[in-house]
């Protein structure tokens, strides 16, 4: 073989690789799952991913219960008979597991859901890594904490990497639908600015303790009623509310906590847990110590209910959250309403509801019910051209549900799918939208606020 023969038989064979490289998936995204303890670190892996390894480094603790109920999720996901996912996860267990992640480096995406005190450290130290970090909420549950967390969003700037926080309520149908109608002034009108006493914007979350996740009874960590591990719920819960008030009246714009929130009251209370609710929802066969604090009479009242008022760019906003021990419905409630000046956009999920969010628009009192109808009417045809089959029904009452085909309802679980897809394309943009940081910082700081204002009057 001459020499022009050996470069033309490089040549060719450097084509032909580069060929076969550019027809291949190629996967520039490698997950880190870091401390597992809560489900939603599992949720994230439901569905497979473009452009995502399926190799999963996870690092925890050894002799870690909750470790193995995030495995166990897992490999349910890869044995389902519908579209079963091909996860293969790297485990290394040990003592030094936050260092050993950090020194190995194996992915650049870290998941985290699990312990909440331990969060705001794990978030830090990853981005000062360079690792960028999708989070399951609260990343703070405390005004320390949203000192460390402020902190470490200037650290992803200087590193390049990205921080984000699993907000899957933005995806809830009846949300979307309820900021998409509250833009349309021929039915919402004017956004009003409303009175502490009675918010232009409210909204409340009730959640339960004993409840079903992919189909099997869920077992809840001992620890997760630890408020000085889980955190109190309005630093918990309240931040998808917060998210979803800033969400739904200034769609993309960017919030200053310093200049556009004004804290006005919090208050929080109990829910009381026997012991043989506790052993139902942890399997745990009696309180543990470190629980220890929070029992009287041997009944656990744990701080997981509480409320927050505040103004945002001067309207007024409430939230509440609650845990119940269950119900018989067996699932979490969302409600909400939005006051415009022509119409209340409420959303509902009772009995009346059979416990399925339900969008209705109210028309306001001093309104015209018949120029209201007409006005609605001719404006809604905005909302069906981009969402087809979404429909009108007036009621009984004199308002209109809202009615959406069973296609857009596809579960709260499916939500976290929809996170991480648009996390992967901000990754590929190389930044999130403008708004999302600044909005990021704003609600966690209305959360931990209302914590330190709850605080200062105790009560069971």
């Amino acid at each position: 073989m001459n020499n022009n023969s050996v470069s033309l038989y490089f040549l060719t064979a450097s084509l032909l690789t580069l060929l076969y490289s550019c027809g291949k998936q190629q996967t520039t995204v490698r997950l880190i799952t870091l401390d597992p303890g809560h489900f939603h670190a599992a949720l994230v892996q439901k569905i497979m991913y473009k452009d995502v390894s399926p190799d999963v480094y996870v690092y925890a603790p050894e002799n870690n219960s909750d470790l193995q109920a995030h495995l166990k999720k897992i490999e349910d996901y890869n044995t389902r008979a519908d579209n079963p996912a091909q996860w293969n996860e790297d485990i290394y267990t040990g003592a030094d597991f936050l260092e050993k992640m950090i020194a190995e480096h194996k992915g650049n995406v870290m998941i985290v859901a699990g312990n909440n005190s331990k969060k705001t450290e794990y978030i830090e130290k990853a981005l000062s890594a360079g690792i960028n970090v999708l989070a399951d909420k609260p990343m703070a549950i405390n005004f320390e904490n949203f000192a460390t967390l402020e902190h470490s969003l200037d650290i992803a700037k200087q590193k390049g990497a990205l921080l984000y926080d699993i907000m899957t309520e933005r995806f809830e149908i009846t949300s979307v639908l309820q900021k998409e109608l509250s833009q349309i002034s021929g039915i919402y009108g004017e956004q009003t600015t409303g009175t502490p006493e009675n918010p232009a914007i409210e909204k409340e979350s009730v959640h339960l303790f004993l409840k079903t996740v992919s189909g099997k009874p869920l077992i809840r960590p001992e620890w997760f009623f630890d408020t000085v591990q889980q955190g109190e719920a309005i630093a918990d819960v309240a931040v998808h509310l917060v998210d979803l008030v800033q969400w739904g009246l200034f769609p993309e714009q960017p919030i200053d906590y310093r200049t556009d929130i004004e804290m006005l009251s919090a208050n929080h209370w109990t829910t009381s847990l026997s012991a043989k609710q506790f052993q139902e929802i942890t399997g745990a066969d009696a309180f543990p110590d470190f629980l220890a604090k929070d029992i009287e009479n041997n009944t656990l009242k744990v701080f997981a209910n509480g409320e927050i008022r505040y103004k945002i760019k001067g309207i007024n906003a409430r939230i509440t959250v609650r845990w119940n021990y269950t119900d018989a419905a067996g699932g979490d409630t969302h409600c909400s309403i939005m006051r415009g000046s022509r119409a209340n956009l409420v959303i509902r999920q009772g009995a009346e509801e059979k416990y399925k969010p339900t969008l209705y628009i109210e028309p306001a009192e001093n309104i015209d019910a018949s120029l209201f109808e007409k006005d609605l009417q001719a404006s809604f045809p905005m909302i069906e051209k981009t969402f087809a089959g979404v429909g009108l029904r007036k009621t009984a009452a004199g308002a209109w549900e809202v009615t959406i085909p069973d296609k857009y309802r596809n579960g709260h679980e499916a939500h976290f799918g929809q996170v991480m897809e648009h996390f992967l394309q901000y990754l590929k943009q190389g930044s999130l939208p403008e708004w999302e940081t600044p909005c990021m910082i704003a609600k966690y700081y209305v959360t931990t606020k209302g914590l330190e204002m709850a605080n200062t009057k105790k009560q069971l």
